[in-house]
């Protein structure tokens, strides 16, 4: 459970209902069902338009991640690269080849098995490359879907709010009606821009930063098996592969492609 994205979420609820409550204001009046069906309803109208179905699915599906940690243990997996690299210098790359099946991290099992069918290094590290960059495409385009949506959202509660302020405009000789249709369209506003502000650019975020962590983690996986394939010291290795964590650990996500393709 991702305690951050709860927590972050409530407080910002919390804030804007609490605010209201301490200016003596009714809860009951931002809850406008019409200003909700406008602004939600156009909002994932649009991204469906943008975005094909299979990835308003992935959407759906990769949301649990922004709710639910599965930070991996790089450490733990450092020292599985480290006593691959010692059984490798020391026993050869056939007691690799029987050991590497009882591997869970399956990552790191498809990579070993894949340095075991080539001796061509520079093609095996092209390969991994490749396949980290794959991976960053279609991870971006989860976390663009909501940016999207962010986008969309205030724009359809400034849509609601010109439909409520014509509902107004159409009863300026019904003053009962006139309170109903300011409301609609002031609700719908906060709406637009607290869902985009709220969620959707939030869960973006998030979504960048579990896409970030897991390449950082196959890459440290990518750097380690390469290094095994090179048959280097496995004390090098580790050191290599540490230096490495707490360096790119530092950097903002945006630089992190580069330094992925780079090395």
């Amino acid at each position: 459970m991702d305690l951050s994205s709860i927590i972050g979420i409530t407080i910002g609820i919390l804030a804007v209902f609490g605010a209201l409550a301490l200016e003596s204001g009714s809860i009951s009046a931002v809850i406008q069902p019409g200003a909700a069906i406008i602004v939600i309803g156009g909002t994932l109208g649009a991204g469906m338009v943008n975005f094909s179905i299979p990835t308003l699915k992935n959407a759906l599906i990769d949301l649990k991640n922004v709710f639910f940690e599965n930070t991996p243990d790089f450490i733990s997996t450092i020292d599985q690269i480290c006593d691959f690299a010692t059984i490798a210098r020391q026993e050869g790359a056939l007691v690799i080849q029987r050991l590497v099946y009882d591997l869970d991290n399956e990552y790191l099992r498809k990579t070993i098995e894949l340095s075991l069918d080539t001796n061509n290094h520079q093609l095996l590290e092209e390969i991994f490359n490749s396949e980290l960059e794959l991976e960053e495409e279609k991870g971006l385009i989860t976390s663009i879907f909501y940016e999207t949506l962010g986008g969309y959202a205030p724009t359809f509660g400034i849509i609601g709010a010109v439909l409520g302020l014509i509902q107004v405009m159409r009863n300026l000789e019904s003053p009962s009606e006139l309170g109903h249709g300011i409301s609609t369209a002031f609700v719908a506003t906060l709406y637009g821009v607290g869902s985009a502000n709220l969620f959707f650019l939030p869960i973006a975020g998030k979504l960048r930063y579990r896409l970030r962590e897991t390449l950082l983690y196959k890459k440290l996986i990518m750097q380690g098996v390469l290094a095994i394939h090179k048959n280097e010291n496995p004390v090098l290795i580790r050191e290599k592969l540490m230096k490495s964590l707490y360096s790119l650990e530092k950097l903002p996500y945006n630089n992190f492609k580069n330094q992925a393709v780079e090395e």
